[in-house]
């Protein structure tokens, strides 16, 4: 308590540490003084700032994108994350074309997926999506630097197609390091005119399943492999029009610098250790099947 007094002394909100130490002891209040970061003024009383920080409230929360997460998942972390935006709200805000961005003219459709970079970040809990926008978007022009753009050029990309191919590589992969591997896959994929064959893009065609309570159906039927998507790779040639995830950092490098290989097959592998079994021709992919 000393400590936090003396703080609150140091910054001009208490005139008499001691009065105010004594009014805590005298109410109890001094044992259920809570860590955390606070907006006090010193316009307000010695009673006010000691109630304030009774509270574990902190003044900022966090607004944390994991790797893969497609926006409807970012949108439903949300009511745990402390803000006051609703999921409905934060859907409505990024579903939009935005102007001014690198990524602003060759985006397919009106949505932000694949470009709200996944990290941590930190708002005062009065933030609206107007000004979290930004930041987040802004955060993807930085991360998303010269050399990994001369890299999807090099590889016969612009940068929207490059995000697209990095969000389907992001769902497949487990292990950051095998994902020039997989990247290598679809490149060879679509270099000799085959079909991406994607199973996350199937996923993302068929959204929600409520059965299983997750926006990635696992497993996929033979009759899922059909849906008439154009996102879905096992029916529509190369591509998909936009992204189906919001990649993270090691997937676009892969996709900027994919490994060179003559593989066009990989399936996980039978140990459950996340890895994968490559193989260069159909009988080889087939040999790897788990027994």
């Amino acid at each position: 308590m000393p400590s936090i007094i003396g703080q609150l002394w140091e910054a001009g909100l208490i005139s008499n540490p001691g009065v105010f130490r004594s009014y805590l002891q005298y109410t109890g209040l001094d044992t259920s003084l809570k860590a955390g970061e606070y907006t006090l003024s010193p316009t307000m009383s010695a009673i006010e700032i000691s109630k304030a920080i009774q509270s574990s409230i902190s003044a900022e929360i966090t607004l944390t994108i994991l790797p893969g997460w497609r926006l409807e998942e970012i949108a439903n972390s949300l009511p745990t994350s402390g803000f006051s935006i609703s999921p409905d709200e934060f859907l409505q805000a990024v579903r939009i074309h935005p102007e001014g961005y690198s990524f602003s003219s060759c985006m397919s459709g009106d949505s932000l997926e694949g470009f709200m970079f996944p990290g941590s970040y930190t708002f005062l809990r009065e933030t609206t999506m107007v000004e979290i926008l930004p930041q987040v978007l802004m955060n993807f022009e930085a991360q998303v630097n010269s050399e990994l753009r001369t890299g999807f050029n090099t590889q016969g990309l612009d940068l929207c197609q490059a995000v697209t191919l990095a969000s389907i590589v992001q769902r497949e992969a487990v292990l950051d390091e095998e994902m020039p591997l997989i990247a290598s896959v679809f490149y060879n994929r679509l270099n000799s005119g085959a079909l991406l064959a994607s199973d996350p893009t199937v996923q993302y065609s068929l959204g929600f399943n409520q059965n299983q309570g997750s926006w990635w159906t696992n497993p996929l039927s033979a009759q899922d492999l059909q849906v008439d998507s154009p996102y879905n790779t096992y029916v529509y040639q190369g591509l998909p029009p936009g992204p189906i995830s919001n990649p993270g950092l090691a997937a676009l490098r892969a996709v900027a610098f994919p490994a060179q290989t003559p593989y066009f097959y990989f399936r996980a592998t039978c140990d459950g250790s996340g890895r994968h079994a490559f193989a260069e021709t159909y009988t080889e992919h087939l040999a790897n099947e788990c027994p």
